[in-house]
This record gives C-alpha cells, sequence and structure tokens, in this order.
C-alpha cells in the first residue's frame, strides 16, 4: 500500500552505545512522540495492575519483557522505527543490521491483500451434502445480507460480509460433513469477534439449509484470504565482509535456503527464525501473536509438506532476491491494542494508521530476520554474534552491574567462554 508522509528517520547513529534513557529520547524525537507516550514508555508500572485485572482472569500481577526499537527500516519509500517486545538477545540488532543493508539498496517493498477473514460454521447429520451445498450457495444472497445486519458499523466503514463458501468432507471420523465458510471483510480490526458473532447468528438458518444440525461457530486462524507480502533486493556489494565476496555468502545464503525447502526438519527452525522477527512485533502492539503462529505454520504446510515461508532466489544481475507471503490477520481496533496503554503507543512510535500497515512492517520484519539468519549461516555461523549479545544475560546472570555487565560480556565473547562461571571468575577479578 502507499503510505501517507512520514517525517520519521529510522536510522539512529550509535542506538548500542546509548543508554536507555538516551535511547527513549532518540526514539522519541525521530518518531514524534507526545510527552504522554515518552512517559508510558519510561514508566515502571505502564500496564496498571486494575487494567491488567479487566484484560484476563484470576490476575495477580505483571510479566514484563524488553521492549526494543528496530531502526534502519524502509518500507516502500516510507522510514519506520518498529517496537518489538522479545526476551531473546540479538533479535532486534540483527532485524536493524538487516534493515541497515537493505536501506541502501532501495527498502523493503510490502503490500497486503484485502483484511478477509474466515468463520467456519460446521453441520453435521447431513443426508445429502453435495445437496446441501447447492441449498446454502443458492441462498447466498440472503445469508450475506443477514450477516452485514449483525454489524452495520462495519459496513458502513466498508466492511462486512463479501461471500458464502462450502466445504463437503465426504469422510472423518465422526462421518460426512459440511461446512460452510463466510468471508467477512473486517477492515482494521482482527475481527475474531465480528466473525464468531456472525457465525453464530447465521448457524440455524445454515443448519436449516442443510437440513442438519449445526455444531461449531467459530473463525480459522488460517487466514489465506489476508496475506501480507514483502520483497527487497539485495547487490552482491552489500553482501561483502571482510572475508567473503559478496557473491559468495548469495550462494551459501541459496544453499540454506534450499535445505529449508526440501527438509522439514529444517524448515521449522527457519520458520521460527521468521517468526523472531513477526511475533515481537505482535506482542509489541496488543496482537495475539498465537493466531499468527498457528496461520503461519498451517500456511507452511498448506501443500501436505512442511516448508519454508520464504523464498530466495538470485536474479539475472547476480542480486539476491528474498520474499515471504503469509497470513497476517492483525488489528489496531479492539482487544489488547486498545486496552494495553502501551499497545497504542507502540503503534504510534511505528506511525501506524491502518491493519494493512502493521501487517505490512510485521512481515518485513520477519523477512529481515530471516534474512539475517541465513546470512550468518553462510558466513560466521550462528552462534557468534548471538553469543556475543547473550553474553549480557550472562554477566547480569553472575552478579554484574551498571558498567561491569558491558566489560564482561566484551571479555566473555572475546574469550569465545560464555558461561556463567568464566562470568563470575572475571567479575570477581574485576572487583578485588
Amino acid at each position: 500500500m502507499t503510505y501517507p508522509a512520514n517525517a520519521t528517520n529510522s536510522r539512529i547513529e550509535n542506538m548500542r552505545a546509548m543508554t536507555p534513557a538516551e535511547r527513549l529520547a532518540a526514539v522519541a524525537d525521530a518518531a514524534g512522540l507526545s510527552p504522554d507516550d515518552r512517559n508510558r514508555l519510561e514508566a515502571a508500572n505502564a500496564l496498571p495492575l486494575q487494567t491488567a485485572d479487566g484484560m484476563i482472569e484470576n490476575v495477580i500481577g505483571r510479566l514484563e519483557i524488553p521492549l526494543g526499537v528496530a531502526t534502519n527500516f524502509t518500507i516502500n519509500g516510507v522510514d519506520r522505527l518498529i517496537p518489538m517486545a522479545v526476551e531473546e538477545p540479538s533479535v532486534v540488532a540483527a532485524a536493524s543490521y538487516m534493515a541497515r543493508i537493505a536501506r541502501d539498496c532501495g527498502g523493503f517493498h510490502a503490500s497486503t491483500t484485502d483484511p478477509i477473514m474466515r468463520a467456519q460454521v460446521q453441520i453435521l447429520d447431513v443426508k445429502d451434502p453435495h445437496g446441501a451445498r447447492q441449498r446454502i450457495l443458492a441462498a447466498r444472497e440472503e445469508l450475506v445480507e443477514s450477516a452485514n445486519g449483525r454489524d452495520k458499523v462495519l459496513v458502513s466503514l466498508g466492511g462486512g460480509c463479501r461471500d458464502i463458501e462450502v466445504h463437503i468432507f465426504e469422510e472423518s471420523p465422526r462421518g460426512p460433513m459440511v461446512v460452510a465458510h463466510l468471508l467477512v471483510d473486517v477492515r482494521d480490526a482482527m475481527g475474531a469477534n465480528t466473525v464468531n458473532t456472525m457465525a453464530e447468528y447465521l448457524a440455524p438458518r445454515l443448519a436449516e439449509l442443510a437440513e442438519g444440525t449445526s455444531r461449531l461457530r467459530i473463525l480459522s486462524n488460517l487466514a489465506d484470504r489476508r496475506l501480507a507480502r514483502a520483497w527487497v533486493r539485495i547487490t552482491p556489494e552489500a553482501l561483502t565482509t571482510k572475508n567473503l565476496q559478496g557473491a559468495d555468502v548469495i550462494e551459501g545464503i541459496l544453499d540454506a535456503q534450499a535445505l529449508a525447502v526440501v527438509d522439514p526438519y529444517r524448515a521449522a527452525t527457519h520458520n521460527k527464525g521468521i517468526m523472531n522477527g513477526i511475533d515481537p512485533v505482535i506482542v509489541a502492539t496488543g496482537n495475539d501473536w498465537r493466531a499468527i503462529e498457528a496461520g503461519a505454520h498451517a500456511w507452511a504446510a498448506r501443500s501436505g509438506r512442511y516448508t519454508s515461508l520464504t523464498n530466495w532466489e538470485k536474479d539475472g544481475a547476480g542480486n539476491l532476491v528474498g520474499s515471504l507471503e503469509m497470513p497476517m490477520a492483525v488489528g489496531i481496533v479492539g482487544g489488547a491494542t486498545k486496552t494495553h496503554p502501551l499497545a497504542a503507543t507502540a503503534l504510534r512510535l511505528a506511525g501506524v494508521t491502518s491493519a494493512p500497515e502493521l501487517a505490512e512492517i510485521a512481515v518485513v520484519v520477519g523477512l529481515a530476520q530471516n534474512m539475517a539468519a541465513l546470512r550468518a549461516l553462510a558466513t560466521e555461523g550462528i552462534q557468534r554474534g548471538h553469543m556475543a549479545l547473550h553474553a549480557r544475560n550472562i554477566a547480569i546472570v553472575a552478579g554484574a552491574e551498571g558498567a561491569e555487565v558491558d566489560e564482561i560480556a566484551r571479555q566473555l565473547a572475546a574469550d569465545h567462554d560464555v558461561r556463567v562461571e568464566r562470568a563470575k571468575e572475571l567479575l570477581d577479578h574485576m572487583r578485588k
């Protein structure tokens, strides 16, 4: 999609060397955040216990995870600072570094389809499944109109039920089944409540038409009509390292991609790396990361064999071309996106004004994260960079504080010996 004008500059120099307070100031200035948003980001209790108690059941406290900002991203010609809530080291750094490489090659490109969600109505005890399908389809206009009568606000916003599909399962452990699908344009919502309400309302009429009994009435998290796509082109020069030519790095990436395509054992890890980028964006913005994960892995197995979500190729000029297409059912209205104070702040930080924008940002970060993993595997290996960043966690576990953390982490990484015992030895020596 075409984004509105955005004054954000996602290229912030020396973020790694700043203190958290300095990073917040730099990000807030770059994103034009209000004083209220700045205060929420630095507050010790950004999610009040009373609010948390209203979000889920049996609340006893709150679990905080780090909120970072990925820099350097240019998407469809617009700079984006991207909030990422994640506990794993190296994720934010890897995404930012790949975005910097892509930035000099024209950045990332992304698009989305219409935000169509599916609701399923299961109908059992049907004597003539194919006849039932024809009766339901013949009543399509009536069913669509009836469904839209349940959400006139959504219809007024340009959304609503668009179509009815009918799927037949001749055999199952419970006998033949007829399953009607409602295809609903949910606009800027994730859409679960909307489509579930429509499905429950239409279930008796669908059962009547099929001359059977309705059972399940629920959305599908395989949002295969609500896709987000991202692609990037990287020159060999941009991938050249101190020890390897970019053309050789590209060949290594293509070799790694090939294994993920044919081997589900590798594909599972390959796709987990993609979700390393996507899930933190989803969590930071108050969306349902379990739904995104379910849709992603179902999509990866849609051919009947689990395989890579991404594609990496070499074009005629020798450039690396990467692409990612997958379901992306995200929203910016309703649920935790409105309830959690920091979710709204995260959306403003990223400059997001619509669900398709958020979907495009998420899929771009997934592609960037995948590129980072494949590049590392094709060059120095995955552990060197990851363990260097993990060393900070080890230093903290060993008892390091303040400036000690960075110094101990530096020595652990330099020695290629990232262990708590070694960190304690270094800390004792430093303090003596």
